[in-house]
């Protein structure tokens, strides 16, 4: 598994809510692998309560913590590791720093994340989570003198490190937080680990707690700003974005059939309205319209088509929201996706109808159950949930970095001003615009019968790198 002439062992330098939990479930997932935990935790070994691993008690390890190392090597794994925190015992930092035979990884995390995340876990006594639905949440106080000690004792132990790695001539595999769930990273980190064995998924076992921005997680977040005045390296207005990160989708990519124009569709928008306009730009049917694109073919034809354009649309977040559930949640045929609707339904207490909605099926069933969505979505994008991130609801920024890893739109059009917005791109390139088709309604209940600041606050939550990334204001109908 292994290679000889490198690594025998690893460690991975982490603190407190850094994600190393989720960083040990990946890793303990490739055989020939195993983390042992925070073994030479002063409080435990191993892990909460536990009191003695590989038949070596706390007290031996203390004495001794290089009988623990040597059990560890013992034990069987081709490769086995631990998690070292800053406050681990300092007696193990420089015996594994002298040992190049032993793999370096530096997790790390905004500190200022990892503060907040460290209060509200004790606050709720919730630091680990497995689905949202046991999800428990706090807002808590910024404490700047408390901050500032715990920002020195991370600070102070990651120049150690530094250092220690610098006068040793190594190096380490650093990984970032918002970085653990990508899998060509962690495939990337086995091949720096030297194992030849790969990730196929990343764990769903453990979710992300709290995902909203600082500004929702500390009550006196001015406070916060002015004590971190000029440390924007922090980052504290940022959104989080714990979706997975997407992929260019050129398969879905659609070309007039003579012109010089490229969409490129994000679902849940109108799409269909956009192919039918891009066919009849040519007199042609909708049928007719370029499609199951590959790389290779989108070169060459941009190749055959130079002055071409390439667009896509927006919605307003909470409408496309709305055509989402109407199309994949609320009905139980046509373009629905049954598993998910009743993993919804049993799992996270949507009030969906059994089957299809029938005939008492009003607004007032229908408020609740797409209110019901739009809260479940604020933790599915946050990564809280097993449930896969299907295109039709994944935030359409994320969507716009995945089309842009092989081509940039140099349009972005709005929904809700798609008819004159088209037409401007046809006369970009010299032709007359042909009329826009009606929408088909998105459901048995119109949006605007439901509409209410409830629901637009619901909407915002879940979409907030949406309403921000695009200027989203409250959806007027």
């Amino acid at each position: 598994m292994s290679d000889p002439r490198t690594f025998d062992s690893f460690v991975i330098f982490a603190e407190m809510r850094t994600g190393s939990n989720f960083l040990e479930e990946n890793l303990n997932s490739v055989p020939g692998l195993h983390c042992y935990g925070e073994v030479f935790n002063p409080h435990f070994v191993g892990h909460k309560d536990q009191r003695a691993m590989l038949g070596v008690t706390q007290e031996q390890r203390d004495a001794d913590p290089a009988r623990l190392l040597a059990a560890m090597r013992r034990d069987g794994a081709a490769l086995p590791g631990f998690r070292y925190f800053h406050d681990h015992d300092p007696r193990v930092l420089d015996r594994v720093l002298d040992d190049r035979r032993c793999a370096k990884i530096v997790l790390t995390r905004n500190p200022a994340e990892s503060y907040v995340s460290r209060k509200i876990a004790g606050e709720t006594g919730q630091w680990r989570l497995t689905d949202m639905k046991h999800s428990r949440s706090a807002r808590v106080r910024f404490d700047a003198a408390e901050f500032g000690a715990f920002l020195d004792s991370i600070q102070g132990f990651q120049l150690r490190l530094l250092r220690g790695l610098q006068i040793r001539g190594q190096t380490a595999f650093y990984i970032g937080y918002e970085d653990i769930a990508e899998l060509d990273v962690l495939n990337g980190l086995l091949a720096f680990l030297g194992v030849e064995a790969r990730l196929d998924a990343v764990s769903a076992k453990l979710k992300k707690q709290n995902p909203e921005p600082l500004s929702e997680k500390v009550t006196n977040f001015d406070e916060m700003e002015q004590a971190l005045a000029g440390l924007d390296l922090f980052e504290l207005s940022r959104t989080p974005n714990f979706e997975p990160r997407r992929g260019p989708a050129v398969t879905s990519y659609v070309a007039a059939p003579d012109s010089a124009l490229l969409f490129l569709p994000i679902r849940g928008g109108p799409v269909g309205q956009v192919e039918a306009w891009l066919g009849a730009l040519d007199g042609k049917a909708m049928d007719e319209v370029r499609r199951d694109f590959t790389q290779k073919s989108l070169r060459q034809w941009k190749r055959r088509h130079p002055g071409h354009r390439c667009f896509t649309v927006v919605s307003h977040p909470l409408v496309r929201a709305h055509r989402a559930f109407c199309t994949h949640i609320l009905p139980t045929g046509g373009a629905c996706f049954p598993q998910i609707r009743e993993t919804l339904r049993q799992t996270y207490g949507l009030p969906l109808p059994v089957g299809d909605p029938g005939p008492g099926y009003d607004a007032g069933a229908h408020r609740a159950a797409f209110l019901a969505f739009l809260r479940f979505l604020k933790g599915h994008l946050g990564g809280q949930t097993a449930l896969r991130v299907d295109a039709s609801w994944a935030s359409q920024s994320s969507i716009l970095a995945g089309m842009a890893q092989v081509v940039m739109p140099d349009m972005v059009l709005r929904a809700e001003r798609l008819g004159p917005e088209l037409a401007f791109l046809a006369a970009g390139i010299g032709l007359p615009a042909p009329e826009l088709a009606q929408a088909d309604p998105d459901g048995p209940v119109p949006l605007a019968d439901i509409y209410d600041q409830e629901i637009e606050a619901a909407a915002r939550d879940a979409y907030q790198r949406d309403y921000l990334a695009f200027g989203y204001r409250a959806w007027c109908g």
